[in-house]
């Protein structure tokens, strides 16, 4: 099947690039130097797919106040990344088939660093929403679109450059939640420049992609994207739907733990200043696990051990959360952490269960776009039983239990299957 990810040159070896389905070669003029500098983008375009996120949070109090916004639409804004993570990401795949993946990459680049720079001058909170979704669409086409550049470009590095994109994504969502309020208050106090300065990472970030970008039209490849090819039905496919599932099951465990975890702890009795730590440490702990996990995960034929034993790390720290916050706050921490790591797991498995950088475009797409859709009720829905109870035991305990189903989805995505074998396109077999 070809490709539907446009016509850059994969960055392969000669040798290799014999053995790849006609689709996947391409001319292997300046692989070494630009491989080299092409990871180096990939990372540094990870690195900003959170910021735009996390480093709102700890300053949401001051927007509000100085915007005028009221607490319900700040309560908006902790469903509006999912929601705009979803809905972009949808887009994704055709915007790749039209231009190429790092073409539209590249504009998410810029999208972000405009986006972040831009609300940082909001006169009102219309404004200070449209252009942060502005950052958030380039998020989520990057989000689709790198695992597809990494299977495209890295075909026989797919388990070790997932992982330096997992490891750059945690790195950056720690990042900007630990240094957000110290950062502003060392450049005077005012949100606007606290916010608006992780511009600067979005455009060394855009920097790095635009020379990538020149380089492969001048590799001799056209400038948009190539014909598509087929696509396939990938609704057809139950791995498509288990992955999909089980990245809502993740992704609404991750953005509760984001939204909720250091309220947890401060009504346990630990301070506000320990308690952003410990949110920092589940980040943290992501980061050197996000670059050995999907290395580990690719070499094996499936990745249901992983999927049971980061779930295993969940229960027990939710638990330990319910029951007993205060009495081992940093193991629960590191334990919920742990098993955040789900999200490494299911970018690396994406990469897996398709055979060609179409197949893997049309995945990531479905995956990450149902899959947060799936996770927008979770933050509002823990929110709402806490308002009920004023006690975390039943949020906790749900999110607990939503590690079940989390395992089974996982279990049925870890198998080693390809999405091209279930989801066959109409008339293919007749054709065959």
């Amino acid at each position: 099947m070809s490709s539907a990810a446009g016509t850059e040159a994969p960055l392969i070896e000669p040798s290799r690039a014999a053995s790849r389905p006609p689709a996947e070669r391409s001319s292997p003029t300046g692989r070494s130097s630009l491989g080299w500098l092409f990871a180096l983008a990939i990372a540094a375009a990870a690195f900003n797919l959170r910021p735009v996120v996390t480093s709102l949070g700890p300053l949401l109090d001051q927007v509000r106040e100085d915007l005028g916004m009221s607490p319900t639409v700040a309560g908006l804004l902790t469903a509006v990344p999912s929601l705009c993570f979803a809905l972009f990401g949808f887009a994704a795949p055709g915007l790749a088939r039209r231009l190429g993946p790092i073409a539209v990459v590249t504009a998410g680049m810029g999208a972000i660093t405009a986006g972040v720079l831009a609300r940082s001058f909001a006169g009102n909170t219309a404004v200070f929403l449209l252009l942060t979704a502005l950052a958030l669409a380039g998020v989520a086409v990057a989000n689709v679109l790198i695992p597809v550049v990494i299977k495209r470009y890295f075909p026989e590095k797919v388990g070790p450059m997932i992982g330096l994109y997992s490891m750059a994504l945690s790195g950056g969502t720690a990042l900007a939640a630990a240094v957000a309020v110290p950062l502003t208050s060392a450049l005077g106090g005012d949100w606007r420049i606290g916010l608006g300065v992780w511009a600067a990472l979005g455009a060394l970030a855009l920097l790095l992609w635009i020379p990538v970008l020149l380089a492969r039209r001048g590799s001799g490849g056209p400038s948009g994207g190539a014909a598509a090819g087929a696509r396939l039905p990938i609704t057809r496919s139950r791995t498509a739907w288990a992955l999909a599932c089980f990245f809502g099951c993740q992704a609404t465990g991750a953005y509760v733990v984001m939204g909720w975890l250091p309220k947890i702890f401060q009504d346990s009795g630990i301070s506000e200043g320990t308690s952003g730590v410990l949110l920092a440490v589940t980040m943290v702990i992501g980061v050197p696990v996000s670059f050995v996990l999907p290395n580990l995960a690719a070499r094996r034929g499936d990745q249901r051990l992983f999927v049971v034993v980061l779930a295993s790390f969940g229960i027990v720290g939710y638990l330990g959360l319910a029951f007993a916050p205060a009495g081992a706050p940093w193991l629960w921490a590191v334990l919920v952490g742990l098993s955040n790591c789900a999200f490494p797991l299911v970018l690396t498995m994406i990469g897996l269960r398709a055979r060609t950088a179409g197949g893997v475009a049309q995945l990531s797409a479905f995956a990450q776009g149902v899959g947060y859709l799936i996770s927008i009720p979770g933050p509002i829905l823990i929110g709402r039983l806490y308002e009920a109870t004023g006690e975390w035991y039943l949020p906790l305990g749900f999110l607990a239990v939503l590690l079940v189903p989390q395992i089974l989805f996982g279990l049925r995505a870890a198998r080693a299957r390809h999405i091209e074998d279930e989801a066959v396109p109409a008339g293919a077999v007749a054709a065959a």
